[in-house]
C-alpha cells in the first residue's frame, strides 16, 4: 500500500542526479514552474433558488382568519346595494314560483340547471324571499371556494395556498359574482370540489372522497350545461401533467412535492398510503394497489356512477315530479352548442385576455410565472403542472368559443390564482446577489394584493353599474332602484301597497322581481291606445332617441288628459324607462 511517505521519497528520487552509461552525471529536466495565478475578476450577481419559506401553524391560522374576514366583509356587506341584473331577475322569478307554488320545471332553453334554485331555499327560509336571501347563497359559496383553495396546502405548500386564497378573496371578479344570483360561483365551487375530493381520494384511498368527487361532478352538471367544457379541460390538464412528469419532457426526478404532503390523519393505513404517494406512484398497477386493488376500484367506480346519475335525475326531475326535465338535460348540450357558436354575445378571440389585463392583471402575471416555473423548474410538482394546464386550458377553451360573457372568466381566474400562489411559494426562495428572498416575492405579492383589493372595492361598492368595467356587463343601473322607490311612494299616496301598473316597455327585467308582491303589475310589452286611470294609475314605457322605439313620446300625446310624466330612469346601458302617473298622484 502506498503511503504519503512513499510518495515523498519517490518525489525526491526524481530530483537526484542520475548516472549515464558513460558515468557522466545527468540532471533531469527541471519541473516546469506553474504560472502565477491571476487575481479573479469580481463575478456578477447570480440568480439562485434557495429553500422556500416555511409557515408556522400560528402564522397559518392568523393569515387564514384575515383572509376569511376580508372575504366575508366584501361578499356579505350591503348585498342589496347593486340592483338585480336581468339574469338575476329571471332566476329570482323561477325561485319565487318554487317557493310560493312549489313548482319548478327545467327547460333546456331557459337559464341553465336547477341547483341554483333548490340550494337557495335554506337562505329563503332564514331571511325571507328577498334580494339578500338570493345573494346569500352565492356569497356563501364564494367564501366556500376560498376554503377549498386553502385545503390544497399539502399539494402546493402553505404559502402558496394562502396566497391563492388571498388572490381570490380580493379578486374583483370573484367578489362581484359572489354578490350575484347566477350559477357561476356555484359552478366554480363544484369544479374545484371535484379536484379537491379526487386528490384526497388519491392520498387516502377512502371511499368517502370518491363519492364526494362524484357528487361534485353531478351537481356541476346539474348547475350548468357547460360542465362538459370544465370536466374535459380537467381531464386534459391531468393528462398533460402526467405526461410531462413521466416522460422526456422533463428529466428531473419527482420531489417530495410531486404528489403533495401527507394528509394529517391518525390512521396507520392513511399514513402508509400517504408515504407511498410522496414517493411517486407512476405505475398503473401500483396505483391500483394503492387504492385497494382492481376489484375495489371497479366497485367504487360503479357506486360513483350510480350517485352521479341519481343526483342528476333528482335535480332535473324536480325531485321526481317532472320527468321531462331529465330528457331536457340531455337536450341541453345541443341547445348550448347552438348558442355557443351563434353571434349572440359573440366577441373576438382575445376578448378574455383583454378583460384579464384590465381587471385581473396581477393574477394573470402570477399565473404565467407559476406555469413557467412548474414546467421548467428543477423541482417537479405534478399538481402545479396540472393547475397551470387547467387555468390556461380553460382560457383557451372559452376564447375559442364565440359566445363570451365576463362571468365565464371565473372558471379560469380561480385556477390561475392557484398556480399564481405556487409561483409565490417557489419564488420565495429566490435571491439575486445580496437581495435575499423572500422579501422581493413578498413585496411583489403585497403590491398585487393591494392593487386587486383597491380594484375590487371600487368596482363592487362604487362603480358596480358602470359598463366601462367588464364585469358590470349589461348591469342594471342604480336608477332602477330609484324607479322602484318612486312607484312605492306613489302607491303610498294612493293608499295601497298593490297599485295598478302597466309596463308597456318590451324590456323590463328585472322589474318582475321587484314587483313580485304586487299582482296588479302587468307586463304588456306594448303601448295600449287607452288606459283606465282608475284601474291603472301608473304606466312604464320605454324612452328612446329613436322615434321607432320611443314609447314615451306616444304616451305624452295619447295620455295627456289623464297622466303626467313623473321621470325618466336608466334601466341598463341603452335602455331608459319613463314613468307616467295619474294626474292626481303626479301633482302630489
Amino acid at each position: 500500500m502506498r503511503t504519503v511517505a512513499t510518495k515523498q521519497r519517490n518525489r525526491r528520487k526524481q530530483l537526484e542526479v542520475k548516472k549515464g552509461e558513460n558515468g557522466a552525471s545527468v540532471r533531469p529536466m527541471p519541473l516546469p514552474t506553474p504560472p502565477e495565478a491571476k487575481p479573479a475578476l469580481p463575478s456578477s450577481p447570480t440568480l439562485t433558488l434557495g429553500p422556500m419559506v416555511e409557515i408556522s401553524k400560528r402564522t397559518w391560522l392568523i393569515a387564514c382568519i384575515a383572509i376569511f374576514l376580508f372575504a366575508l366583509v366584501t361578499r356579505f356587506y350591503a348585498l342589496e346595494l347593486k340592483p338585480m341584473h336581468h339574469d338575476e331577475g329571471v332566476n329570482g322569478f323561477f325561485l319565487t314560483s318554487l317557493v310560493r307554488q312549489g313548482i319548478y320545471r327545467y327547460d333546456p332553453t331557459n337559464y341553465h340547471g336547477p341547483t341554483l334554485y333548490y340550494l337557495a331555499l335554506p337562505g329563503v327560509k332564514l331571511f325571507g324571499l328577498g334580494t339578500f336571501a338570493l345573494r346569500f347563497l352565492t356569497a356563501f359559496f364564494g367564501v366556500g371556494t376560498i376554503w377549498l383553495i386553502l385545503s390544497l396546502r399539502r399539494h402546493i405548500g402553505a404559502l402558496a395556498a394562502l396566497t391563492s386564497a388571498a388572490l381570490i378573496a380580493v379578486s374583483p371578479g370573484a367578489v362581484f359574482y359572489s354578490r350575484y344570483f347566477i350559477h357561476e360561483t356555484l359552478f366554480v365551487f363544484f369544479t374545484l370540489g371535484i379536484v379537491v375530493a379526487a386528490l384526497r381520494f388519491y392520498e387516502t384511498g377512502r371511499a368517502l372522497y370518491a363519492m364526494l368527487a362524484a357528487a361534485s361532478a353531478a351537481i356541476l352538471f346539474a348547475t350548468k350545461e357547460t360542465a362538459f367544457v370544465s370536466v374535459g379541460t380537467l381531464g386534459l390538464a391531468w393528462l398533460v401533467a402526467w405526461r410531462w412528469t413521466n416522460s422526456g419532457f422533463n428529466s428531473g426526478k419527482h420531489s417530495r412535492s410531486s404528489f403533495g404532503f401527507p394528509a394529517a390523519s391518525g390512521r396507520r393505513r392513511e399514513k402508509r398510503r400517504a408515504k407511498q404517494v410522496r414517493r411517486g406512484v407512476t405505475d398503473p398497477k401500483s396505483l391500483l394497489t394503492l387504492l385497494g386493488g382492481r376489484d375495489r376500484v371497479v366497485l367504487l367506480a360503479i357506486y360513483a356512477a350510480a350517485l352521479f346519475i341519481l343526483l342528476n335525475v333528482l335535480f332535473y326531475s324536480s325531485f321526481f315530479t317532472n320527468w321531462p326535465g331529465v330528457t331536457g338535460a340531455l337536450q341541453a348540450m345541443k341547445v348550448w352548442a347552438k348558442t355557443g357558436t351563434s353571434e349572440f354575445h359573440g366577441k373576438p378571440f382575445d376578448t378574455y385576455l383583454k378583460w384579464l389585463v384590465q381587471e385581473e392583471a396581477a393574477i394573470l402575471l402570477l399565473a404565467t410565472a407559476g406555469s413557467v416555473v412548474a414546467l421548467l423548474g428543477r423541482q417537479v410538482n405534478r399538481f402545479a403542472v396540472f393547475a397551470g394546464a387547467w387555468a390556461f386550458g380553460m382560457l383557451a377553451a372559452y376564447s375559442l368559443i364565440p359566445y363570451k360573457t365576463p362571468w365565464l372568466m371565473l372558471s379560469f381566474v380561480v385556477p390561475m390564482a392557484i398556480i399564481g400562489g405556487y409561483a409565490v411559494q417557489t419564488l420565495s426562495g429566490l435571491s439575486w446577489g445580496a437581495l435575499k428572498a423572500p422579501w422581493p416575492a413578498f413585496a411583489a405579492t403585497g403590491l398585487a394584493l393591494t392593487v386587486l383589493a383597491y380594484q375590487s372595492v371600487v368596482l363592487n361598492f362604487r362603480e358596480y353599474d358602470n359598463d366601462q368595467y367588464p364585469y358590470a356587463y349589461s348591469q342594471s343601473h342604480r336608477e332602477l332602484l330609484t324607479l322602484v322607490s318612486e312607484v312605492g311612494r306613489l302607491a303610498a299616496l294612493a293608499g295601497t301597497t298593490q297599485i295598478g301598473v302597466n309596463v308597456a316597455s318590451p324590456e323590463y327585467w328585472p322589474l318582475p322581481w321587484y314587483f313580485r308582491d304586487n299582482p296588479r303589475v302587468g307586463f304588456a310589452g306594448t303601448v295600449s291606445q287607452t288606459y283606465d286611470p282608475n284601474d291603472v294609475p301608473l304606466v312604464i314605457a320605454r324612452a328612446s332617441a329613436d322615434p321607432k322605439e320611443d314609447q314615451a313620446q306616444q304616451l305624452r300625446t295619447t295620455l295627456a288628459a289623464n297622466y303626467q310624466q313623473v321621470g325618466i330612469y336608466t334601466l341598463r346601458p341603452g335602455v331608459r324607462l319613463a314613468l307616467f302617473a295619474r294626474n292626481d298622484l303626479a301633482a302630489r
